[in-house]
């Protein structure tokens, strides 16, 4: 399943969900605090500022979600 991320501004939280490719149905996974992770955190806040470009860079936008990947994998591994 490919993990998505989004930011809850007001929370200062990542949301993770996660959708098997070509599917339309996102189940919730969790919610990470910025305080329990500032890495991820602001990977995955740089990863919307890129989304919000009018100039968005597929390649480097693709990049950068797997930075976010690799993050979210490496935290559940430390959990």
């Amino acid at each position: 399943m490919n993990k998505l991320f989004a930011i809850d501004e007001k929370n200062n939280e990542v949301i993770v969900s996660e959708s098997q490719k070509r599917s339309k149905k996102i189940i919730f996974k969790e919610r990470i605090s910025q305080k329990e992770n500032a890495i991820l955190y602001n990977a995955v806040l740089t990863l919307t500022a890129m989304s919000r470009n009018d100039d968005l860079e597929i390649s480097l936008f693709k990049a950068m979600d797997k930075i976010c990947q690799e993050l979210y994998a490496k935290y559940k591994g430390a959990v």
